[in-house]
């Protein structure tokens, strides 16, 4: 659905000083049907690359191809098949709710205006405010409103930046049960995001930069990757027996004692823990309860931008 190969936009920002770049050398393939998600710290070149995929500026060097039209070339018809929610987006405020989706369906040249806008109302719980001037809503509901009309022409790739920012509990709850609705209609998905805990329940796979790509997988690899799989057997008491019958099995890959606990490294807890459990049980250990050790996104995240700056 998208790729992009050596995407990268500068801007020149003060003639005595050389151009600034806020995306450099992105290369990237976001598959059809998936949440793609994008982290990066402020002015990581985030909505840059979302300006630049959805063609709304141009790009300094490079290509990307959305939906099978090649920015720079086919720009138009890439607009017609995207949709876009920007971190600030702007509504006619003097204008209802309705009467705002109401003039953007016409512009996209949806059949069926009013049936689309009053199916995106009622979708997102704006359906009782249809005739409220957009300018008395609250930031959440014209966040909403902002999602309602991203989605008016049935677009095939849909970019948000910042979903459910400035959203209360119960409203992002919506949202991102929303998303996962499009998600299983085989909506393709752009997800920019600060909020991690949303980025790991959404994404298939992540995207984290800093001006240039840093890391790019599932959120289950990438702390495979950097922190190994690691299982806490949990024990009545610990004793060096236990610990050796442990470390004698050939994939354990290392060991750690915690107070009462045995933190175990492995490759593939869900074959391999059934095999620790019963070595344990037959050296006479009081096995408590077993669990694997999680890490956060926000771990991964966080290391991985201070490496960078380092």
């Amino acid at each position: 659905m998208i790729t992009a190969s050596g995407l990268t936009k500068t801007f020149k920002t003060d003639k005595k000083k050389p151009p600034f770049t806020a995306v450099e050398n992105l290369n990237l393939e976001v598959h059809e049907g998936e949440v793609f998600g994008i982290l990066g710290p402020n002015g990581a070149g985030k909505t840059t690359t979302v300006r630049m995929l959805t063609s709304l500026i141009g790009i300094t060097s490079g290509t990307a191809v959305v939906n099978g039209f090649q920015v720079g070339k086919q720009d138009q018809q890439i607009r017609q098949t995207v949709g876009i929610l920007t971190e600030t987006p702007g509504m006619y405020e003097r204008l209802s709710a309705e009467k705002n989706l109401s003039i953007y369906a016409s512009l996209y040249g949806v059949a069926d205006v009013k049936g689309t806008v009053e199916k995106y109302l009622r979708m997102l719980g704006l359906w009782d405010r249809r005739f409220d001037e957009a300018g008395s809503f609250s930031k959440g509901m014209r966040q909403k409103l902002a999602i309602a009309r991203s989605m008016l022409h049935e677009p095939k790739i849909l970019f948000l930046d910042e979903p459910t920012s400035g959203l209360d509990p119960e409203a992002s709850h919506l949202v991102r049960d929303f998303i996962e609705e499009l998600k299983a209609s085989g909506r393709t998905i752009i997800l920019c995001t600060h909020n991690l805990d949303e980025a790991d329940r959404l994404c298939d796979r992540l995207a984290i930069f800093k001006t240039r790509l840093i890391a790019l997988d599932t959120p289950a690899n990438l702390r495979k990757h950097l922190y190994g799989r690691r299982v806490a057997f949990h024990l009545s008491r610990v004793e060096e027996k236990y610990k050796t019958v442990i470390t004698d099995l050939p994939f354990v890959k290392d060991l750690q004692q915690v107070d009462k606990s045995l933190l175990v490294g492995l490759d593939k807890p869900e074959t391999e823990n059934p095999v620790i459990l019963r070595k344990l049980v037959e050296a006479g250990a009081e096995i408590q309860f077993v669990g694997e050790l999680r890490h956060s996104l926000e771990d991964i995240y966080l290391r991985m931008i201070h490496a960078e700056k380092e």
